[in-house]
């Protein structure tokens, strides 16, 4: 038993570096850049616009990553946008999650993201109809007032300790020194410090783990043609890059300090402003996405064999039956997932839908109802209206995934 467990580490390690994180590396590096180029111009765009602001909220959120939506989610308490805005942003996006859906199941992704799209746009309306915001706002503007004597001296302390900004920053949606620069770039963990080993590492490693990605990208191009990677002229290539990748972007992880979080409102500035952070915090992202499509792809198969006592194909058997009766559970749990903030279980969940074990309507619910890692500045500004948030985004993605599921059963089966 010891030792197919070990084979399957490898095989998983393997298989969700060539086949996935590679690919993710790609994906992100593309999307990157073009947040790097116009992230800035749609906040300020859906500044502007109050009619059309769920519209461009869910096309921020829409955008793969959590970038887009996380620049959101502070302008609400300073009344730039409405509180049905917010709601359509968190319910558009799929965060990081996205990133996996996209690279191994295009088709999919493009389904989900039009049906995501429309199904915020209509809540996002509904919401601001029945201006559900006005109140949250109101305390939210209490709480800034009973926050003014502190700012100053609170602000100057912080700004006085040493490399907590590496950059002059030109905040986006707020200004430095404000009621949101202290709670999200203050107050929470923002950026790593310059003088940490982690910041050395991510910040100095980051180019040699984008070289190991473009070789795995090369494999993973070969391996949807059917070639053997571990029959070429190099013996086993397929498992010594895949292993090596999956255990860089383990370690990439761990340095840069992110487990459930990926990705902050400070950083998500920084990319926007700075090319090298955009670089330096790809890299990041992809071995977050990595980490976690690695961890849910050993969970799997080592869930298989014990299904099986030991044996593999017993267990896949009894994962089949599995599935035909787990009926409308399937879609509870995506919402179920969706509601845990943070990207990591969402990478996990949506993993699982690439493998086989959940129906479309599952994927459907939870990437209605999950927000990545958006709704953490929402939570550091103001619990409440993290909370209110939540409750939107998981009616519609309720109905929506128990229509989805009657659909598919009905017609797709």
């Amino acid at each position: 038993m010891g030792g197919e467990i070990f084979r399957l580490i490898l095989y998983s390690a393997e298989n969700a570096f060539i086949q996935v994180t590679a690919f993710v590396g790609a994906v992100l590096i593309i999307f990157g850049y073009v947040d790097y180029k116009l992230s800035g111009k749609l906040v300020e765009k859906i500044e502007k616009s109050k009619k059309a602001q769920p519209i461009i909220g869910s096309f921020l959120g829409l955008t793969p990553g959590c970038g887009g939506a996380i620049f959101v989610m502070p302008l609400f308490p300073k009344g730039s946008v409405s509180f049905g805005t917010v709601v359509a942003t968190l319910i558009a996006t799929m965060g990081d999650s996205a990133f996996v859906l996209m690279s191994v199941m295009p088709v999919q992704y493009i389904i989900v993201s039009i049906l995501s799209f429309a199904v915020a746009v209509v809540t996002g309306y509904i919401v601001d109809y029945y201006e559900f915001g006005g109140h949250l706002l109101e305390g939210i503007t209490k709480k800034r007032e009973s926050m003014k004597k502190k700012r100053e001296d609170s602000h100057e302390i912080q700004e006085r300790e040493s490399g907590r900004h590496i950059h002059d920053i030109v905040h986006i949606g707020h200004e430095e020194g404000d009621y949101i620069d202290l709670i999200l770039h203050h107050n929470i963990k923002g950026h790593q410090d310059m003088d940490t080993l982690g910041y050395e590492f991510t910040h100095s490693a980051y180019f040699v783990y984008w070289i190991v990605i473009g070789v795995g990208l090369v494999l993973g191009v070969m391996d949807l043609f059917q070639i053997d990677l571990n029959n070429l002229f190099v013996p086993h290539l397929g498992t010594v890059i895949g292993v090596l990748g999956s255990a860089f972007s383990l370690l990439m992880m761990i340095m840069g300090k992110k487990i459930i979080q990926n990705t902050t409102h400070e950083e998500s500035e920084l990319k926007t402003l700075n090319l090298k952070e955009t670089v330096v915090h790809n890299a990041q992202d992809t071995a977050f996405v990595g980490t976690w499509v690695f961890l849910a792809y050993l969970a799997y198969e080592i869930f298989v064999l014990f299904l099986g006592s030991g044996n593999y194909l017993a267990g896949e058997m009894a994962i089949t039956s599995f599935l035909t009766q787990t009926g409308i559970i399937s879609v509870l749990l995506g919402v179920a997932v969706g509601i845990i903030p943070g990207c990591g279980p969402q990478i996990i969940f949506v993993t699982l839908y690439t493998r086989g074990m959940l129906p479309f309507a599952a994927l459907l619910a939870n990437a209605i109802s999950q927000d990545g890692d958006a709704l953490f500045p929402l939570i550091a500004i103001d619990k409440k209206s993290a909370v209110w948030a939540t409750v939107f985004n998981t009616i519609p993605a309720l109905i929506v995934g128990i229509l989805a599921y009657i659909i598919e059963m009905n017609f797709f089966r």
